[in-house]
């Protein structure tokens, strides 16, 4: 099955999605003549202008985010025998959602966020599951309209609390662009004989080993978190992690990494322990096919007071 690219442009109305798009496909480095099927499901006030296409095999096709089905874009993909699939997403609507109903040979090859900075924190103020649901996945990000010698600090910030490997661009109103180039050290020291989480980077840490877990080879952690047993390899095997909340209470959900310990089935779940272990990059059916952080014991203590905050956040 032949695997159709799908590039996405996520953010909510007015953010510059359109025009951004429209430039696009008006570069012959990008559109040198492959068959697009363009997804509109956000229509704003620009308008796609397909005269200045270098190239005119760019089809669109307007559908409601919502309710469009894998069938539909299935049908589309064959009506107009689409080479790639670029998408205009509707900012109130989930991303992961309709990524749910692409067909199985669409695959995500990037993923854009675009957002107004004069209006981004009003929105993460109030639909913080909305920004951060866009931010999660994204490869890049664009904040514009920015003033020329604007403090960048809370965009920043914004988006390191949901994605540390991102880029983020500042489009300023002065026609110039500048990439984001703060570095954002770790809480703890990786390179310490003995790398000592705090209760309170449990999610910083987590999301860290698991994004780059051959990173943490070889090395040794102490964390605080609570049992979670595993449906296979139970004899030999439990999962201590926590808690973890990324944008808001309807999204916690539990974190644990896999540890082998040899008293894995004396332990209670839920309780409370300490774990010292070695980090080794493995395959494991928690990461369905893809390397994941796979622990190795040294010690395992139960009995011990639960992490403050007892839910961890980034």
């Amino acid at each position: 099955m032949v695997q159709i690219p799908v590039y996405v442009f996520t953010g909510f109305l007015d953010s510059g999605k359109t025009k951004f798009i429209q430039e696009t496909l008006e570069d012959t480095r990008f559109n040198a003549g492959e068959r697009t099927l363009l997804l509109v499901f956000e229509e704003g006030e620009e308008e796609y202008d397909f005269s200045t296409y270098p190239h005119q095999n760019v089809y669109m096709e307007v559908l409601d985010q919502q309710t469009v089905t894998t069938k539909q874009l299935q049908a589309l993909g064959k009506k107009y025998k689409a080479q790639r699939v670029v998408a205009e997403l509707n900012g109130m609507q989930l991303v992961g959602d309709l990524y749910s109903r692409f067909p199985e040979n669409w695959a995500v090859a990037q993923e854009v966020m675009f957002a107004d900075s004069t209006t981004i924190m009003a929105y993460n103020a109030n639909m913080r599951n909305l920004v951060m649901d866009k931010l999660v996945g994204g490869q890049m990000v664009v904040f514009n309209r920015l003033a020329p010698g604007a403090d960048t600090t809370e965009l920043h910030k914004l988006v390191r609390a949901a994605n540390r490997r991102m880029d983020i661009l500042y489009d300023y109103t002065d026609g110039t662009t500048a990439f984001d180039d703060v570095e954002d050290p770790l809480p703890f020291d990786i390179n310490a004989l003995k790398i000592m989480i705090r209760d309170e980077d449990y999610a910083l840490w987590y999301r860290d080993v698991t994004e780059e877990p051959e990173k943490y080879n070889g090395k040794t952690v102490c964390f605080k978190g609570q049992v979670a047993m595993l449906r296979r390899n139970r004899e030999d095997m439990f999962a201590p992690g926590r808690f973890v909340m990324t944008c808001c209470v309807d999204d916690i959900q539990f974190c644990g990494v896999p540890c082998r310990y040899a008293g894995a089935k004396q332990l209670i779940s839920r309780d409370w322990v300490m774990v010292e272990a070695t980090i080794q990059a493995e395959k494991h059916p928690l990461y369905k096919g893809d390397l994941g952080p796979v622990l190795t014991a040294v010690s395992v203590h139960s009995g011990v007071e639960p992490a403050d905050p007892d839910v961890a956040t980034f």
